[in-house]
Order: C-alpha cells, then structure tokens, then sequence
C-alpha cells in the first residue's frame, strides 16, 4: 500500500482545514491506510513539506486546503522531481477557492474524499513554469494572472475578515475606478508579436479562478497547451458588464476578448505589472513573465470517469 502524506493548512476555509483533520484521521485511518499527516505553520511551509515527504520516501502527497496549498505542494514536488514524472498528488479541498481540486474531480465531501485518495485512478497532466523578472520562478497549476485580475488580488489581501462577494464586489469596484491603470505590454508567442495597452491577461493551464470565473473555458490540464485569455481596454461602465460574462465563461465572444494557445509566451512592459500565480502575489509589481509549459509531468488522483 502506498504511503500517504497529508499536508494540511488549517487556516484554509477560514478554519475548516484545522476542524477537518480529526475526521480525516478517523476516515482514513478506518480505510486502512498507511497516513502521516501534519500540519503547516506558516505561508510557504507547504512547499518545503511536500520536497521533504517525496525525499523521505511517500508515495502519494495530498493537499489539505484550497488553491494555494495545492500550489504550494506542487511546487515543493516539483523541486524534488528526479524524473519526467514528479510523483502522485492528491487534494481534499478545505479552501474558500477549489479550482484545481474542483476541475480535477476531487469530492468537497470529506469521506469521499479520503476514499478517493486510495480507490481513484491516476493521470497526467501539465504544469506550467513562470518566471517574474528573471528572479522569481514558481510553478503553476491553474493560473497567471496579469493586470486587472492581479490587482483585483492585491486588494483583496487588504480585508482579512470578508469573503465571497462580499469581498469581491468593493475590491473590483474600487479597482476599475480608482487603481486600474492599463499597462502597454509586449505578447510574445509562437513567433508572434502582440503590442497593445491591455485590462488584463491571464495564463491558463486550467479553466476557472477564483471559484466563479471561467477565464479560459477551453483550457485543459492534459492539452499540452497554455491558453491566453486577453482582455483589451474598455470604458469603466463596460468593464463592470464584463465581470458576469467571465463568470460564465461567455466573455471569449466579446469584441474587447482575444484568445490564444501557446507552449511558451513572455509578456513584457515598461510599465508595472500586477501579477498573481494561482492566487498568491509573489512580488509588488514586475516588468517581465516568462511561461513555459511542463507537459504531462505531475500524476493527479482523480475519479474514473476523468482519468
């Protein structure tokens, strides 16, 4: 039987993550399986956890949380990898935001959950790898976010208590008109060139963010592609109008909407870049992304009918 690791972050789901463990524990131990499960810390504990446990020798790394654990464990595998193929990820989703755990098939019930983990079937998917200035690189599993929706980030990291839309209706409002400035950037892919001042444009190995947005509806885990979703200006008023139609995906029919499909793109400009990677905000502003993607590296526990 495979050996287990569970690295939990408690503070997911505001909480959930530390009152799931005692049930996970029971669930699993009740299966059989060989488990040892800890908890993090502190903000990037994860990643180291998730090297250390593959050095140690388990099998099987699942993250307990939402999206930014998943990203964290993943990163920390990544770092260990000694072959194409990095080792076996699991998730059993606590977090406010699921995507990766949700897109991949992962149950929110946590008894399905933990069954999954040691009855589901295994596939590949693709990573992607992104550099901001030549000086920070992390990988990713969802999403790169640059402009509008990374500054829609930062501005949230600024109200602790709030949450869903909540949360969100003030932080966009108070970003298209007051903090948004569009950037001029430089798109290069594939041998093509694309110059223009731009709202946003996100990298997409997969195709929901922030729980609600379909930012690349056409993007998969397993296509060997990154999917480029860009938004170009547009008047504040109209801006707001777009917001439901990137949560149900229809905005890639809009005339302000182009889409694109690369293995490897660079997006560059003078001016600041607001950036978030799967959610996490890894500097203030950068000038240069460089994303290239891993194709079919990371093995994912998944329900039958998806793997």
């Amino acid at each position: 039987m495979s050996k287990i690791k569970l690295i939990v972050n408690p503070a997911s789901g505001r909480g959930y993550g530390h009152k799931a463990c005692p049930l996970i524990r029971q669930y699993l131990t009740e299966l059989g399986a060989d488990f040892d499960l800890v908890q993090t810390g502190a903000s990037g504990e994860a990643i180291h956890l998730a090297r250390q446990a593959l050095n140690e020798g388990f099998d099987t790394i699942v993250a307990v949380g939402g999206d930014g654990t998943s990203h964290e464990v993943v990163n920390g595998m990544m770092s260990a990898a000694r072959g194409p193929i990095v080792g076996t990820f699991g998730a059993i989703p606590t977090g406010c935001g699921n995507d990766f755990a949700d897109m991949n098939g992962a149950p929110t019930d946590l008894e399905e959950a933990c069954r999954l983990i040691l009855v589901g079937k295994t596939r590949l998917v693709d990573i992607g790898r992104v550099t901001l200035d030549d000086r920070i690189t992390r990988h990713f599993v969802n999403t790169v976010g640059i402009g509008f929706d990374g500054l829609v980030t930062m501005e949230a990291r600024k109200f602790k208590r709030l949450r869903g839309m909540a949360l969100y209706l003030p932080v966009v409002l108070k970003t298209i008109f007051l903090t948004m400035h569009p950037p001029r950037v430089e798109i290069e892919f594939d041998g093509q060139v694309i110059r223009q001042r731009i709202l946003m444009a996100v990298i997409a190995n997969g195709p929901r963010e922030g729980s609600s947005f379909l930012v690349a509806p056409g993007a998969r885990y397993d296509d060997g592609l990154l999917d480029l979703t860009i938004a170009d200006t547009m008047p504040k008023l109209q801006m707001l109008a777009m917001v439901p139609k990137f949560m149900k995906g229809t905005h890639i029919h809009d005339s302000h909407v182009a889409t694109k499909r690369a293995r490897h793109l660079i997006v560059s400009s003078e001016d600041p870049l607001y950036i978030h990677v799967d959610g996490e905000v890894l500097c203030e502003e950068a000038h240069r992304v460089e994303a290239t993607l891993i194709p079919s590296c990371l093995r994912i526990i998944a329900p039958a009918d998806t793997a």
